[in-house]
């Protein structure tokens, strides 16, 4: 099971607090779980995120490894607003099939199924999910989502984290000019990979690098291309990765 933290963010300024920090609109927690990043004033990622109200207050689910520095950075934005912000005594829970009575849609997709905050761990849930991050396209903390991350390069628009009507956030204006150039040059693809690859390994074709591998599953994997480039043999170690040229 992945390793989450649950903040629990208290106080009257916490919506208007986070509407002006996240790439999400906070106005859709009224409809259920949202999924949204913090990013750099240059437009990186610093990390990615589920938001849930939580009667009078908001939970952010993220990955535990950057629960302290997003803690930190949310002190440093909050100033005097009147906003708290503690660990919650919770455990993120998640499945596929039915969602459950006190469960949420996962926003990014709908084959990822829901998840849930619950006062015990869950054990394993014997769900394949880097089958299903492969097959949807889907960028995970860490691996596909590092800080040289922009996010509309790894699907954030089509994974429903960013909303571009909701006005200013940390970040904004670059990925406001992404959205509107004609195309991008990079971004998260699903590539077909023949003999054995590492995550992390650089793809090469003639000598020259044109991405790198990230999570694999059976004979399927995410990478991070340049799409003018990806062409021809492409290796990544002894693998033959094949990219179809779907419109990323």
């Amino acid at each position: 099971m992945p390793n989450r933290r649950i903040l629990r963010l208290i106080g009257t300024d916490t919506r208007d607090f986070l509407q002006g920090l996240v790439t999400n609109d906070v106005t859709k927690l009224d409809q259920g779980l949202v999924y949204a990043a913090m990013l750099t004033p240059q437009g990186k990622y610093l990390a990615d995120f589920f938001l849930v109200a939580d009667h009078d207050a908001v939970l952010l689910d993220v990955d535990d490894s950057l629960g302290d520095m997003l803690s930190q950075r949310l002190m440093m934005y909050k100033l005097r607003a009147d906003v708290q912000i503690e660990t919650a005594a919770l455990h993120m829970h998640r499945g596929v099939g039915d969602v459950p009575p006190d469960g949420h849609p996962d926003p990014r997709d709908a084959a990822l199924g829901w998840r849930a905050y619950r006062d015990m761990p869950q054990t394993d849930d014997n769900v394949d999910w880097d089958a299903l991050y492969v097959a949807q396209k889907v960028p995970q903390t860490g691996i596909e989502l590092t800080p040289d991350t922009f996010i509309l390069e790894v699907g954030f628009e089509r994974l429903s984290g960013v909303d571009f009507r909701k006005g200013c956030y940390v970040g904004q204006e670059v990925t406001a000019r992404m959205k509107h150039k004609t195309a991008l040059r990079k971004g998260l693809a699903q590539v077909r990979v023949a003999g054995p690859a590492e995550v992390g390994t650089e793809i090469l074709t003639d000598g020259k690098s044109v991405g790198t591998l990230m999570t694999v599953s059976g004979d399927r994997a995410l990478a991070y291309l340049r799409f003018d480039r990806a062409k021809g043999d492409m290796r990544a170690g002894d693998a033959q990765i094949v990219w179809d040229e779907e419109t990323p």
